[in-house]
């Protein structure tokens, strides 16, 4: 089976050759550490991790370098750390924030049963990679200094007779187009309306470090000089995937294409492009204005990580999702019924008709139905329900045992399963002397606590409605 992923700067699906087999090489871009992540965020990293898994699974989990960056320089950071602690030295605040929220989003992408990458990258401890790459492109002609700013000049770049690509050749946008698609930055000391910032001088009381081309006063680094330097340091000038949401295309990673390509002489920054896509809720565009604006932490408050990761991996990764209360109940009945069937079952090898379906750019909905054909086969075969395990644990499921999801699920409906369990033991005495009126009146009693049972001839289980 040859593994194809869709390209976005192609447009095209095509099959995946690393330019190292050994060495498989994939940045995804993270948080900015100022808050809570919010659920879309949280898409990202779970297709990222699948992704990670599947290229672990074909080349081998020492083969595969995975970068998620941690962004820890930004106006709404500095903004948070003034708020939360006034009377503090700034950058002693902005640490404070950072090292707060970088945990938080840790935490949260773990529960959603994210690996770590390999590397975890923060913007600030790559400050020399950054001037580095901003002298190249100022010795190559594609950025300026201009009143203590340095910018780069995308006509440069286009009017260049060489190997790069196109400015916009990634968002299939022209100049114009950005120009009045992008919330432009307006600026005596521009050359043109398109250029952006590379380096800009620091406010007082902001951090800032020894600015590059010899201006005199300190400054610090765009948002997407940031990224290019750190992909550079960890991945080299050229590398494999560069993934991140949609709404990164432009100007974000459009414009570290630019920088990466200019500065290296190169034809490409990675060789595959990947975006999800966006996420609403309840069929509208997550906003705070509406009050639908949810956080990954919010969400994991009244449902495991698991849940959420299956109701997002039913979707394609390309196509938008909605997410939905009811998508999230069905996702925890399925999760309820793959325990029970698989959850202490030893893991085999994956499905190979699962592992086709995700080497098809990742086609997790039809993984899903593999799954679901698996769970069928594996009522009367122990081979399938071991090739269950092995399948749902390649796509980061199953995490724990059977009994400590159970255990897990009636702690947070706060029922009492002792109580629950002594019921069952007299339903199942009345049962026995048939007095079925009132093995009747057990259920019933047992249906209003939020009790389901099950009666097969095995004996009678139970789990929590939900």
């Amino acid at each position: 089976m040859e593994l194809r992923l869709y390209d976005t700067l192609t447009r095209e699906k095509r099959p995946f050759m690393p330019l190292d087999a050994n060495n498989v090489r994939m940045y995804a871009c993270g948080p900015t550490v100022y808050d809570f992540a919010h659920i879309g965020n949280g898409r990202a990293a779970i297709v990222f991790d699948v992704l990670f898994r599947v290229l672990r699974h074909r080349y081998g989990a020492e083969h595969v370098t995975y970068v998620r960056n941690i962004t820890d320089v930004d106006d709404k950071i500095n903004e948070r750390a003034a708020r939360d602690y006034p009377g503090v030295p700034l950058n002693e605040a902005i640490r404070k924030v950072t090292e707060l929220t970088y945990q938080q989003y840790q935490d949260d992408v773990t529960a959603l049963g994210c690996l770590p990458p390999t590397v975890q990258p923060r913007a600030t401890e790559h400050i020399p990679e950054m001037r580095a790459i901003i002298e190249k492109l100022i010795a190559g002609g594609f950025a300026y200094v201009a009143e203590d700013h340095v910018l780069f000049s995308p006509q440069a770049m286009n009017a260049a007779n060489s190997v790069l690509p196109r400015y916009g050749a990634l968002s299939k946008r022209s100049l114009d187009e950005m120009i009045a698609g992008a919330r432009v930055d307006v600026a005596p000391y521009k050359r043109d309306n398109t250029d952006f910032v590379l380096w800009k001088p620091a406010k007082p009381g902001e951090p800032s470090w020894p600015s590059p081309a010899g201006i005199t006063v300190e400054g610090r680094p765009g948002w997407h000089i940031e990224c290019s330097a750190m992909a550079w340091k960890h991945l080299g000038e050229k590398f494999d995937i560069h993934g991140g949401g949609i709404d990164l295309v432009f100007p974000h990673h459009e414009n570290e294409l630019a920088q990466s390509c200019c500065a290296f002489h190169s034809d490409r920054m990675a060789n595959v492009w990947m975006h999800n896509g966006f996420l609403q809720l309840e069929s509208e565009k997550m906003s705070k204005s509406l009050g639908n604006f949810f956080t990954i932490r919010d969400l994991l408050a009244e449902w495991p990580g698991e849940v959420l990761r299956l109701a997002m991996l039913k979707t394609h990764y390309r196509s938008p999702l909605d997410w939905t209360r009811k998508a999230a109940e069905e996702a925890a009945r399925t999760l309820d019924d793959w325990y029970e069937v698989a959850g202490d079952a030893e893991p085999g090898l994956p499905s190979p008709a699962m592992v086709e379906a995700l080497y098809d750019d990742l086609n997790t909905a039809q993984a899903m139905a593999v799954l679901h054909g698996l769970r069928s086969a594996a009522a009367s075969s122990e081979q399938s329900r071991k090739e269950l395990a092995g399948s749902l644990r390649l796509l980061g499921f199953l995490s724990e045992s059977a009994d400590a999801w159970k255990s897990r699920k009636q702690q947070a409906s706060g029922i009492d399963a002792a109580a629950v369990e002594a019921l069952i033991a007299e339903r199942t005495a009345a049962r026995a002397r048939k007095d079925f009126k009132e093995s009747d009146r057990i259920r019933d009693q047992l249906a209003a606590m939020g009790v389901v049972i099950k009666d097969s001839k095995e004996g009678t289980t139970w789990e929590v409605a939900r």
